[in-house]
Parts: C-alpha cells; sequence; structure tokens
C-alpha cells in the first residue's frame, strides 16, 4: 500500500493530521492566508484559486478526479448544477468526510462521490477521467513518480492534469522549510520542476507548463 508519511504526534496522512486542517484554514481566509502564503512560502493563494477555476469550466457529464482532496479546497472551482462527476479521492476518511461536509457547505454534494483510495494504485479504469487536479499533493507522496504515472493513466486523450507541489529547485530559501517536513513525516521525497516535466512528458503529455510561486510549482499538461 503506497501510502503517505506519518507525523509523529499529529497523526499520519492516512488519518487527518493537523497540518491538514491549518492549511484548509489558510485556503479559506484569503486576506489572512494568503499574507501567511506570502510571508510563509512565497507564495501568491490567487494561482491556487486560478487553478481550481478550471473545473469550474468543464462541461455537464465531464468526470473530474480530485486526488488527493483533503479536506475539499478544490471544491470551490465547482458551481452548483454544473452536472459534472466529482470524485473526491483520498487515503483519509477523515479528510473525505471534511470534503462531504464542505461539498453540503458550497451546495455542490449532488455532484460529489468520496472515494478511499491510494493514489499509487488508483481504482479507476484506463481513461476514465476529463480532468485530474492534485493541489499540494504530489510533495506528500513516497513515489511522486507513480502517482503521476497513476493520475495519467486515468486522463484520457486529450484531458488536462492539473496541481502544485512544493518543489525541489525552488531554491535555498526554502530548503529549511522541505527539510523540516520531511523530518516530521509531512513531506515525502519531492521532486524538481524537470523530473515533474520528464514525468508528465514520458506518460504522453503535451503542452507541458511549470509555473513558480516562491516554494509552489504549478503544473499542467494535456494528455496526448
Amino acid at each position: 500500500m503506497l501510502e503517505r508519511l506519518r507525523i509523529p504526534g499529529l497523526g499520519g496522512w492516512g488519518e487527518d493530521p493537523l497540518w491538514a486542517s491549518v492549511y484548509d484554514w489558510t485556503v479559506e481566509h484569503p486576506q489572512v492566508g494568503g499574507l501567511a502564503w506570502k510571508v510563509g512560502i512565497g507564495s501568491d493563494l490567487q494561482r491556487l484559486y486560478a487553478a481550481a477555476a478550471e473545473i469550474g469550466r468543464q462541461s455537464a457529464g465531464s468526470s473530474v478526479l480530485d486526488v488527493p482532496c483533503g479536506g475539499g479546497v478544490a471544491l470551490r472551482g465547482l458551481r452548483p448544477g454544473q452536472g459534472v462527476r466529482y470524485v473526491a479521492a483520498d487515503i483519509s476518511q477523515g479528510m473525505l468526510d471534511r470534503t462531504t461536509a464542505e461539498a453540503r457547505r458550497r451546495q455542490v454534494s449532488a455532484q460529489v462521490e468520496p472515494v478511499l483510495a491510494d493514489v499509487g494504485r488508483l481504482p479507476f479504469a484506463d481513461g476514465e477521467f476529463d480532468l485530474v487536479v492534485s493541489f499540494t499533493g504530489l510533495h506528500c507522496f513516497p513515489d511522486p513518480h507513480l502517482a503521476v504515472r497513476e493520475m495519467a493513466r486515468v486522463l484520457h486523450p486529450g484531458g488536462v492534469l492539473t496541481g502544485s507541489a512544493l518543489l525541489n529547485d525552488a531554491g535555498l530559501r526554502y530548503l529549511p522549510l522541505r527539510q523540516t517536513g520531511r523530518f516530521t513525516g509531512l513531506l515525502g521525497p519531492g521532486a524538481t520542476s524537470t523530473e515533474v516535466s520528464t514525468w508528465l512528458a514520458e506518460t504522453g503529455f503535451q503542452d507541458i507548463a511549470i509555473t513558480m510561486s516562491g516554494a509552489v510549482g504549478y503544473f499542467r499538461g494535456t494528455k496526448g
């Protein structure tokens, strides 16, 4: 079983760690959270909002996979009555419960399907989804390369994979952040922007773009 790592004393990624709630709170409070992102990781929180907005541009009948869904922050991109199938997948039942509650709050629960799943062995068919989103998750996985291959597998040709991650080549300024994250078990080995681009290319993606915002890299590609 390919799980994300465990945080000693704070709950493992297979549970619902304290940090996940802190992260969700910052995303849901743009003014204070935006300042925290700017000071802490040099990143513009608005970029996350803009990336999540791609969900809202999917047409009725489309299928979207959000992995790992965490507490449901990407649901801000889903519109009530949009008519899409939105699969929220995570290894933590606690996070799925929070995603379900957030879906009710945003009045989109009729479209949201929570699924307990391992990103390294996704329980979905090849080419099942039109859009796969993976926000702030890639750096948490023990094997990010395998995660990219699995997300590519379940995406049909012409579909889009988009997401964000703390990247290893973001600069020495953020090295202590990455080291602390690994020491506490919050972060896995991570990847550089070159590695992410290479992994996307080898799984058939085209029009690959990686944009840095402080410690965070936003990636996007279309499966050929």
